[in-house]
């Protein structure tokens, strides 16, 4: 499921920024990096199954390893996880509207706070 209706695609912030900002709201980087890409996640388990919320972006500017650089973000997902086989974002997931609200109330203020923090 994609997030589109919030805007923080395209969107730009300093990769220290935005690791403190998502951890603020559960979304971690933790190891999902390489030098020009990131991935935060949030882990939801539910009775109907194992989902996360990723938001994810890539360096427009310096470096992810050094940690210093600037990441335009992407739409935001939210994934079914099955094992052995990974996440599942298709239209076709069926995903319980208790976590989708939750996930864009979670979006609405990550999107409030980068707006506040860009001045915007």
């Amino acid at each position: 499921m994609r997030f589109e209706q919030f805007g923080l695609e395209n969107m730009t912030g300093d990769l220290n920024r935005l690791d403190s900002l998502m951890a603020d709201y559960g979304l971690i980087r933790a190891e999902q990096w390489d030098y020009e890409r990131v991935s935060y996640d949030r882990k939801f388990e539910l009775k109907d199954g194992v989902f996360y919320l990723r938001v994810q972006g890539y360096a427009v500017e310096g470096d992810v390893g050094a940690h210093k650089a600037v990441i335009k973000l992407l739409v935001p997902l939210l994934g079914k996880h099955y094992y052995p086989h990974g996440l599942e974002y298709g239209e076709d997931e069926l995903f319980p509207s208790t976590l989708v609200k939750q996930c864009e109330s979670i979006l609405a203020d990550i999107k409030k706070e980068l707006d506040e923090f860009n001045g915007l």
